[in-house]
């Protein structure tokens, strides 16, 4: 048994080098707190709730945009398992039809001047790692803004609520990155 677990994990460590160095298989020891805490966020909108449930990462000093977070690579948008999204009402994300019901919530973040996207996927209940094309929703062009100062944590918010209407915006470092969302007519 112990060999087996040897050979699988140097098979592992030769295949998927990728997806060890963005995950993170121990969980924090016992009184030390996690890296990159859980984190939720809701807004009500026409009396519908929408949730959004993603693990926090923080600077700790290194270059996040084009760096720990490339561009033109589909991100997970937090850290550890897949963000969720879970609407109970049809919903307009920018130009994308979202049916009520649970999504996961990635983005594809481009250099500055370049749009991100939105991209919101049928699978759920996954590693935050494992994206699947052809199980995409869609994917939705964001709006972008700059940060005044670096924000060390990782967020996700609903800003500007305001009737059937809400913003869903992305902060890191000095990025923030942002989709209309409203009720779906």
């Amino acid at each position: 048994m112990k060999n087996f677990v040897r050979s699988a994990a140097l098979l592992l460590a030769f295949t998927a080098p990728v997806a060890f160095a963005q995950m993170s298989m121990t969980p924090a020891a016992p009184g030390k707190p996690q890296l990159s805490p859980a984190a939720s966020t809701y807004v009500t909108i026409g009396g519908k709730k929408i949730t959004v449930k993603y693990h926090t990462p923080s600077m700790r000093g290194r270059v996040i945009m084009g760096g720990l977070v490339p561009y033109g690579q589909v991100w997970r948008t937090g850290a550890n398992e897949a963000t969720s999204f879970v609407t109970k009402a049809p919903l307009q994300i920018g130009s994308l039809k979202v049916p009520a019901g649970a999504y996961t919530l990635y983005t594809l973040p481009a250099a500055p001047g370049t749009p991100w996207k939105l991209i919101l996927s049928k699978q759920t209940g996954q590693w935050g790692t494992v994206y699947k094309l052809e199980m995409d929703l869609g994917r939705v062009e964001m709006k972008s803004a700059t940060l005044a100062a670096p924000q060390e944590v990782m967020s996700i918010s609903f800003e500007k609520v305001s009737g059937n209407y809400a913003e869903l915006h992305v902060k890191w470092e000095t990025t923030d990155e942002f989709v209309p969302v409203t009720l779906a007519k």
